[in-house]
């Protein structure tokens, strides 16, 4: 099975955003439902699942499911069918040559999704995440390029 690029994944509703949590939390993390259920203090499993069946959480436990998978998928759901795009607080440090082969490399995919999407072979889902996923990579390279004559302490360690 090929690996899964989980920074490039957008959910398409509330439920698929919750299964994604999930899914990367066993596949990253080896976290099972028991264990995410257990991590946030919950009674067992059979909650979680019915927050995924109905689509319906409570909003003060968001913060806990996603530290729990430990992935924002929920969060960027709610941000993203808003229609407002989030990124990471950049920090203004330095980044290597691969970061920038990256970027370009999606900016390549989101120009090929709306070719495709322009010759009705592919669906407006994947060309709208392609497209939200550059834009939000595009506005942090915006904020770390202003950020970069100051640059933070990098006091957190972001890998997911």
């Amino acid at each position: 099975m090929p690996k899964r690029h989980w920074k490039r994944l957008r959910p398409t509703n509330f439920s698929h955003a919750m299964e994604l949590c999930l899914e990367h939390a066993k596949a990253v993390h080896n976290r099972s439902v028991d264990r995410i259920a257990d991590l946030m203090g919950l009674a067992n499993k059979w909650i979680i699942y019915k927050w995924i069946e109905s689509g319906r959480i409570p909003g003060i436990l968001i913060r806990p499911f996603e530290h729990a998978c430990g992935i924002d998928y929920v969060t960027r759901y709610l941000a993203h069918s808003d229609h407002k795009l989030i990124i990471d607080i950049p920090t203004g440090r330095n980044i290597d040559h691969t970061g920038i082969h990256t970027l370009q490399s999606k900016l390549h995919d989101a120009v090929g999704a709306l070719i495709t999407f322009y010759r009705d072979q592919s669906n407006a889902e994947e060309t709208l995440a392609a497209i939200t996923g550059v834009m939000e990579d595009l506005a942090w390279h915006r904020g770390n390029v202003e950020k970069f004559s100051q640059p933070e302490l990098d006091l957190e360690d972001t890998e997911s």
